[in-house]
């Protein structure tokens, strides 16, 4: 095992930072119908200011708000039902510089993948589509749904966690007992 993880990390320092330099929403993996605090990252590697960033929203999944960035403004794109399937980000993104855009969305019920496709556009008109297959050039991102082993690890933590804290209070209460007679030195 020792070694795999050191022929990733020798991989990883192997492969140039700039094919991780694309639009990203996170987590990368989520639970079925879970309310989900996703984030769009967006970095500019490019020479020129980033002005607008666009997202369509996965039929999947139900995004229901934003939160504010600041020097950025969001306007939802609407379908003819009033339901948001889109947003469109302005502002002013210096190279070399990240944004991060919150958002929430409600996951679907059963197990899918989500696909983020992103468009990024610059100040000199060039336009970037993070729309491809995970192996392209400009890949979309995506988010893998599904019945999570965390929830059930969750339940396991809980009730580890619960244990060691039982554990301490029996520990706390022996050690605060008065000594009997007969242990004094």
């Amino acid at each position: 095992m020792p070694c795999r993880r050191i022929a990733a990390l020798a991989l990883s320092l192997l492969v140039p930072a700039a094919a991780f330099a694309h639009a990203v929403v996170y987590p990368k993996t989520s639970t079925t119908g879970a309310y989900e605090r996703y984030v769009l990252r967006v970095p500019n590697e490019r020479g020129s200011a980033t002005t607008k960033i666009e997202i369509r929203f996965p039929a999947a999944a139900e995004v229901i708000s934003f939160a504010d960035v600041t020097g950025w403004t969001v306007a939802p794109v609407l379908d003819s039902a009033q339901r948001i399937v889109g947003a469109t980000w302005t502002g002013t993104l210096p190279p070399e510089r990240f944004v991060e855009l919150p958002f929430i969305a409600v996951n679907p019920k059963t197990a899918t993948q989500l696909v983020w496709p992103v468009i990024q556009s610059y100040a000199n008109g060039e336009r970037v589509e993070w729309t491809g297959s995970p192996d392209s050039k400009a890949p979309a991102s995506t988010t893998d749904v599904g019945a999570s082993a965390a929830s059930s690890g969750g339940r396991t933590a809980t009730v580890v966690a619960f244990a060691a804290l039982g554990l301490a209070l029996v520990a706390l209460g022996r050690s605060l007992r008065p000594a009997s007679p007969g242990t004094r030195g």
